[in-house]
């Protein structure tokens, strides 16, 4: 099968599929709409189909194509089915974005509720290799890319106070990243993207104002991360042919790896 990556700036033609992406203004929604401004396909999952739907809507209102799926992403029937239902869309896939995750459990691991530890690992690692798992015959077909999420409060020097198993996840991801990499090629590709503090989202409405500030000022540039740089990066990981098993933290120059 012939190679179809290509160095072109444009991905008119593809198609890409994402999870996460159900709450507007956040940073799915900027990767959903960056994919679409360079020409993909883009499909949207969430639980419900209800937030998918309206972000997809917003797209299409832009002139792009985009559709909305409903699946539980801890739920692999769903999952499969959706992939079964893109597959008679679109025919492959030529990247899987996995941008879903989960953010809380605070306080000491020690003390700590055990059921909130296995709802955050479920949610921040299980879910992307259950999608992965579901649509990897489709982008395999198209020799295309995969891309999670992860955070740079997973990296080294990369903390956040009191948020164990989410930065544990979030580990785990990236070396689900370092892992699949190796299994998958040379024919699919494997990245990472790892943000730091990104302001408006659902992880920092969970912290304090004195936190935001003390992570900002903490980073080289003293300002948080860009939703914007983290989907222009999504963007490169997508359409890129000779990178594979990277993790690129974007946090204003905060950790270093």
């Amino acid at each position: 099968m012939p190679d179809t990556h290509t160095s072109e700036a444009s991905l008119e033609g593809k198609v890409a599929v994402l999870t996460g992406v159900s709450r507007q203004g956040q940073v799915g929604e900027a990767v959903a709409r960056s994919l679409a401004e360079q020409g993909a396909s883009v499909v949207l999952i969430d639980r419900t189909g209800v937030e998918a739907e309206a972000r997809a809507r917003e797209i299409r209102d832009g002139g792009h194509h985009a559709m909305a799926a409903k699946a539980d992403l801890t739920d692999p029937a769903q999952l499969d089915a959706v992939a079964r239902a893109v597959k008679s869309e679109f025919g492959a896939v030529d990247a899987l974005v996995n941008i879903a995750g989960g953010f809380g459990m605070s306080g000491k691991v020690s003390e700590s509720d055990p059921s909130a530890w296995s709802r955050l690992l479920d949610i921040g690692l299980t879910t992307a290799y259950l999608t992965t798992r579901a649509f990897l015959p489709l982008v395999r077909e198209r020799r295309g890319a995969i891309v999670f999420f992860a955070s740079a409060a997973a990296l080294p020097g990369g903390r956040i106070a009191g948020t164990s198993a989410y930065a544990v996840s979030k580990a785990g991801l990236i070396h689900l990243t370092r892992c699949m990499s190796v299994a998958l090629a040379p024919h699919v590709l494997v990245n990472c993207v790892a943000p730091g503090l990104l302001e408006g989202t659902r992880a920092t409405a969970n912290l304090s104002q004195t936190q935001i500030d003390k992570s900002a000022s903490g980073s080289l540039l003293k300002r948080a991360a860009d939703k914007d740089d983290c989907a222009d990066q999504v963007v490169t990981m997508c359409r890129t042919e000779t990178m594979t098993g990277q993790t690129v933290a974007i946090d204003s120059g905060r950790v270093f790896h």
